[in-house]
């Protein structure tokens, strides 16, 4: 049973040494979370357990991110971004992000290991926000899949004007505040 919840617009704080930690099956159902992460979401561990982890995703998140996540993570590479996600009670929690593939010793994929810190509000206020906003309207105004890839070469143009890759840039913005060294 799926309960729909309305986003409101109340932010919740990470502090500097949380880390929210969950797993994942290979189909992305949530395995494990831990304390932290039932604590700032507001979703009990029933809620959690078992249950898709796009539970938690704020409908503010392009789908583009999460085109770029998956593709990563199947390429059997590490995944790093910013993520916006929905509370239980509709309030919303900034994350970095760093999604790990779990491999076994025959090289399948047994699962996702996902650890989010917190993020520097001015990151997310004066990069992450408009560059989401961009790939928002452009997945609003397209068609489809070709929206989401339309929305995806938006990141790829803006990673061409810094000279990075995806993974570099976010890491870079999560060390210093900016994408560039």
């Amino acid at each position: 049973m799926s309960r729909t919840i309305t986003p409101r617009n109340h932010e919740v704080f990470l502090n500097d040494n949380d880390l929210i930690v969950s797993k994942t099956c290979p189909k992305g159902k949530i395995t494990y979370a831990n304390r932290k992460f039932m604590a700032i979401s507001g979703f009990s561990e029933q809620e959690l357990l078992d249950k898709p982890h796009n539970l938690i995703r704020h409908p503010d998140m392009p789908k583009g991110v999460f085109r770029m996540m998956w593709k990563a993570l199947q390429q059997g590479n590490e995944f790093f971004g910013y993520v916006k996600n929905l509370c239980a009670d509709g309030s919303y929690y900034w994350v970095f992000a760093n999604i790990t593939p779990d491999i076994d010793l025959d090289g399948q994929v047994k699962g996702f290991y996902s650890v989010r810190r917190k993020p520097a509000p001015e990151t997310i206020r004066n990069i992450i926000e408009p560059l989401y906003k961009k790939m928002l309207s452009i997945e609003a105004n397209g068609q489809g899949s070709s929206a989401i890839d339309q929305s995806v070469r938006e990141v790829e143009l803006w990673l061409e004007t810094i000279e990075m890759d995806y993974c570099h840039a976010m890491i870079q913005l999560y060390q210093t505040g900016q994408p560039q060294e």
